[in-house]
């Protein structure tokens, strides 16, 4: 299949344009020095027209209140944003910039096979949840108010609560929204997976990220990711049964807590979970070590 025959037929989202984005960045990344080298120049100078046109169109506009306004209005659009941030017409949002802050205590959490990911924006507060090793760790509180807390406050003195929750993700109001999926690569550890809505609700989607089988789940608003590996023998899980949040393994009947991880058989073990977000209709998973 060559690069054309990628593209979506019809897509009028975020998720569609940058799933396509994606894939062709895969195709690209196959071929020879020279001709990724021509692919590269092409982009810059299509962004570089494309940025300078923008630029004009938003200082003639600056110049209107009314049509300020109606600009103001546009950039709530997650493509429309999406677009003027990769031209760096916009700046980074709160939530942008919240997220830059925690990936400066990223890599202390992923040595101790942590994470920490941002649950909610609601200024002037924002909600944290540890995960991986940190979650539930002796040490977390140290680490949030050393570290994290520290973090935010420095990046974002407009935020004065920053609070650390437990459970999961949620999909609803409040979430983080509009944050550029080409404002970062892949390198943050992000990784555009699938939209909100191919995930069945009361159910699990299945899907391999780098190599690595994870489970997706919806309860409710309330949005989970694991490894697809029951901590029994390590089976998958996705074909298991799913009743009232908890799926049960289809090989040797071990129950565990979609919303936690939590295994009702054996409370010493657990399913390895992910940190995982929504940015507008766009599920993002962050693996874990």
């Amino acid at each position: 299949m060559n690069a054309v025959d990628i593209i979506a037929t019809k897509r009028d989202d975020l998720a569609g344009f940058a799933g396509d984005i994606e894939r062709l960045e895969t195709i690209f990344s196959t071929w020879d020095a020279t001709q990724r080298g021509a692919v590269e120049a092409y982009r810059r100078a299509v962004e570089d027209l494309n940025g300078e046109a923008l630029r004009r169109l938003v200082r003639i506009l600056k110049q209107e209140p009314a049509a300020l306004a109606a600009m103001k209005q546009a950039a709530t659009d997650e493509i429309v944003y999406a677009v003027l941030r990769r031209h760096n017409i916009l700046k980074p949002s709160l939530s942008e910039r919240v997220e830059a802050a925690l990936e400066g205590v990223r890599p202390m959490l992923a040595a101790h096979g942590g994470d920490v990911e941002l649950v909610s924006v609601r200024p002037p507060a924002i909600e944290v949840r540890f995960v991986g090793a940190c979650d539930g760790c002796p040490a977390s509180s140290m680490t949030f108010h050393a570290g994290v807390k520290k973090a935010v406050a420095e990046a974002c003195p407009e935020i004065t609560d920053i609070l650390q929750v437990k459970g999961v993700s949620h999909a609803g109001a409040g979430n983080v929204h509009f944050i550029s999926p080409f404002a970062h690569g892949a390198a943050d550890g992000w990784r555009f997976v699938c939209r909100i809505d191919e995930i069945p609700q009361g159910g699990v989607s299945a899907i391999t990220i780098d190599g690595r089988d994870v489970i997706l789940s919806r309860q409710g608003a309330a949005l989970s990711c694991f490894e697809n590996a029951c901590a029994h023998l390590g089976l998958p899980l996705d074909g298991g049964e799913i009743a009232h949040g908890v799926i049960t393994c289809p090989y040797h009947g071990f129950q565990y807590d979609l919303s936690s991880g939590e295994c009702l058989t054996a409370p010493e073990v657990a399913l390895q979970p992910h940190a995982v977000r929504v940015v507008g209709h766009c599920v993002e998973v962050r693996l874990s070590s």
